[in-house]
């Protein structure tokens, strides 16, 4: 074992991460001093960053990957902060250009846990300082920070962005966000800023009233995606008209009086739709990914590098986003996890198998045992065969115990010794004509990428 290897296993066994441990109060700790005190020690890198704040449930990771790779293929070094991992603790936290993404090198991990790891930080708030430590040591010209969770509470809110983006909101996480919409929405609005726009990417009557009362709260100018036009422009007006700008500082940031006025089409424009098909990132939910994230651009002033958002998930590194892991048979890996999510993807599928190209539907299906199973189950498809599998960590709900619950409404399932057996038996059972999807949570899809690396 490396040096390396040895320190991100002791800083795994000091703090327990959400990851392995859940929302326990060993792993999750909310509040913002601990990451303060953090970030002051570590030379207040924070205060340096200019930055795009990123919350929601679905979506975050692609909008932040889509908004990095835009900025990039315009020229910009951006860093990129996400989470979780799958294969490497590295993937939180990279750097990307136009040619592509860095992760955080293992010395500069190792030179920032020497120096100041705590005891009484949590695992989040450790990897957030280390971030923006990283970025701003690299001297980024822009950093997308994704929020852990929820947002208010959430380790990454000591940043003044220039930008906030809100993705979806679900029912996910109820017991320590809320369990109505708006009240996770009142959660996700806590990262807006004095001064600085917000983009939401979705409008309903349910929590567009919780975002605008937080907007005037905040006295934050406050647009929604869904009134973005869904064309790509050369043309971009979007409130970044100089006489828009008022100077804070070192940044330009919005006037709060600014009008929300729709782009002015030019002669070239690419229609949403065809930029869609051509994106390397896939999955029901991202048009509206895309259309937040050209709202967002407009607000920066930016405009849409339409390679690099066809190129986002190879430029960015990101994976298990509807990933076409395997051609024949066709083989499907994503990351849903809440219903949500996984309405959409089920739904996919089943438009997929109606199609008559497939000869049958096999799913590779786990799930922790925090989520909400009961209200996942009624969309799962009913013609598929399912291989039910609990991945390699203790939050996992047995595959007994998700067989036991499912019997009655899916017949054509069985239980399996770990997500490899799974997937072995899927294969057996299907030809060069089978559809395979694996997910169900982010940890089915890491330890099946983790047997395509052995």
């Amino acid at each position: 074992m490396s040096d390396y290897e040895q320190i991100i296993n002791n800083l795994f066994e000091r703090h327990q991460s959400v990851q392995t441990a859940g929302f326990s109060a060993d792993s999750y700790k909310p509040g913002l001093d601990r990451i303060r005190e953090l970030d002051r020690r570590a030379g207040s890198p924070s205060s340096r960053l200019r930055c795009i704040h990123v919350a929601g449930t679905n979506g975050k990771g692609s909008v932040c990957s889509l908004l990095a790779a835009s900025l990039a293929g315009n020229g910009y070094r951006v860093g990129l902060f996400t989470s979780p991992h799958l294969l490497d603790f590295r993937e939180r936290i990279k750097i990307v250009e136009e040619g592509g993404y860095e992760m955080i090198p293992r010395e500069s991990v190792v030179e920032f846990l020497d120096r100041f790891d705590s005891p009484e930080l949590s695992f989040f708030e450790i990897t957030t300082g280390m971030a923006f430590w990283y970025f701003d040591r690299e001297q980024v010209d822009i950093a997308v920070i994704e929020v852990g969770l929820g947002g208010l509470l959430d380790s990454t809110n000591i940043i003044v962005p220039e930008l906030c983006v809100v993705t979806s909101i679900g029912l996910d996480h109820c017991a320590l966000l809320g369990d109505t919409r708006a009240l996770i929405a009142g959660q996700k609005a806590g990262i807006f800023k004095g001064g600085v726009p917000a983009v939401v990417g979705e409008m309903d009557d349910e929590t567009a009233p919780v975002f605008e009362a937080a907007a005037a709260e905040a006295h934050c100018p406050l647009f929604f995606a869904p009134d973005f036009p869904v064309i790509l422009s050369e043309a971009k007006d979007l409130c970044c008209q100089k006489e828009h700008l008022v100077e804070k500082g070192d940044n330009n940031r919005l006037d709060a009086e600014s009008p929300f006025q729709p782009s002015t089409p030019s002669d070239k424009v690419e229609p949403l739709e065809e930029v869609l098909a051509q994106m390397d990132l896939q999955g029901e939910c991202q048009a509206e990914n895309l259309r937040t994230v050209l709202c967002a651009l407009d607000l920066l002033g930016e405009e849409p590098n339409v390679d690099a958002l066809c190129r986002a998930a190879a430029m960015t590194g990101l994976r298990g986003r509807w990933e076409a892991v395997r051609r024949s048979p066709l083989t499907i890996a994503d990351i849903g996890h809440n219903p949500a999510a996984l309405k959409g993807n089920f739904a996919r599928l089943g438009e997929m198998m109606a199609s008559g190209t497939y000869d049958k539907l096999l799913i590779v299906y786990g799930v922790m045992a925090d989520k909400d199973f009961a209200g996942i189950l009624p969309l799962m498809p009913q013609e598929a065969e399912y291989f039910f599998a609990a991945p390699d960590t203790p939050r996992a709900l047995p595959a007994s115990v998700i067989l036991s619950e499912a019997k009655d409404l899916l017949p054509n399932a069985q239980a399996c010794d770990s997500v490899a057996d799974a997937v072995s038996k899927a294969s057996a059972l299907a030809t060069p004509q089978s559809l395979i999807y694996i997910g169900g949570s982010t940890f089915v899809v890491a330890d099946y990428l983790k047997l395509q690396e052995v």
